[in-house]
């Protein structure tokens, strides 16, 4: 006995996407995923890449995308880094790596991803602790201290700012400049806030693909119960119920993608270990958006934990 067997008529009926093939996503997480898997799907240059810790996790994701900072530099490129909040804990290692180096990042053209709106897309006042503008400054900006983002190349997924996001980048990528996503994979395998229920509005996986942004996006229920617990400390009536934030018109254009699985709680509890194995064996799909991350050049790095077996254990 199941979810499979038990869904029908019960309350979660029609509460998850309808895209969704619930006996696919047991498949994908019936056995552990392994070092050397690999699908027909993935990109010759994706990797994933196994951390046994958080102490392993923070600084191999640090590097990675300190590493692209160096490069882009050393190579007198401009870069362009769409930017999260979530993971947080690799920003720390960013910082120490760029001032190891002494490497300015006046070349770097910072977007964040996304930000809490309301249905009018008004987002939180940027000094909010829950802004994700707040968070970043706090993180990443603020620490590189004179070495830092100019800011005027630092740009936040406001009502003002997000519309202009698209022709901002083409405007740099036209120039010569690389784009980066770095990204972190929600419980309902979103990048982003860009939601799996939103496959539903298109005709074609073309028409999905163009979509650059969304404005006051409605957030799925488990989107604000995951940040709930990963971000308010349990308090959803602190958690807004819609975001600004990228799209797929706009991350599927990365010359690389660098992402972070780091959703394991304590004593073999976790909350990211199926959206993990969807992203890596589900194959591309509209209603999985994580799923086309494969599908590009890039890491994945996560804690070996969400590798499986996800098997049931009462704790």
């Amino acid at each position: 006995m199941n979810f499979m067997d038990t869904v029908k008529g019960s309350l979660l009926d029609s509460f998850y996407p309808a895209g969704w093939d619930f006996d696919k996503i047991d498949r994908c997480c019936a056995t552990p995923f392994e070092k050397d898997e690999r699908h027909s799907f993935w990109h010759k240059d994706f990797t994933p890449v196994a951390c046994e810790s958080l102490a392993d996790f923070n600084p191999m994701l640090g590097h990675e995308i300190a590493l692209e900072i160096k490069t882009a530099r050393d190579k007198g490129q401009q870069l362009i880094l769409i930017l999260p909040v979530g993971p947080m804990g690799m920003y720390r290692w960013i910082v120490y790596f760029l001032k190891a180096w002494n490497v300015c990042c006046d070349h770097v053209h910072g977007f964040n991803m996304d930000e809490w709106s309301d249905a009018e897309g008004n987002t939180l006042a940027p000094d909010h602790p829950g802004a994700f503008q707040n968070a970043m400054e706090q993180a990443f900006y603020g620490p590189l201290g004179e070495l830092t983002v100019p800011k005027n190349q630092r740009h936040f997924a406001t009502k003002e700012e997000l519309p202009l996001y698209a022709e901002q980048i083409a405007a740099l990528k036209k120039d010569g400049a690389r784009l980066v996503t770095v990204f972190g994979v929600g419980r309902m395998c979103h990048i982003a806030f860009w939601e799996p229920q939103f496959a539903g509005e298109y005709a074609s996986k073309e028409d999905w693909a163009k979509e650059t942004h969304r404005m006051a996006a409605m957030l799925h229920p488990l989107t604000i119960e995951q940040n709930a617990i990963t971000s308010f400390k349990s308090r959803t009536t602190l958690v807004p119920c819609r975001a600004n934030t990228v799209g797929p018109g706009l991350f599927l254009q990365s010359d690389r993608m660098i992402g972070g699985c780091d959703g394991a709680l304590s004593r073999g509890m976790q909350w990211q270990g199926m959206s993990f194995m969807m992203t890596l064996r589900y194959g591309p799909d509209i209603w999985v958006p994580s799923s086309f991350v494969p599908t590009l050049p890039g890491k994945l790095f996560y804690l070996t934990e969400l590798a499986g077996p996800l098997d049931a254990e009462c704790n």
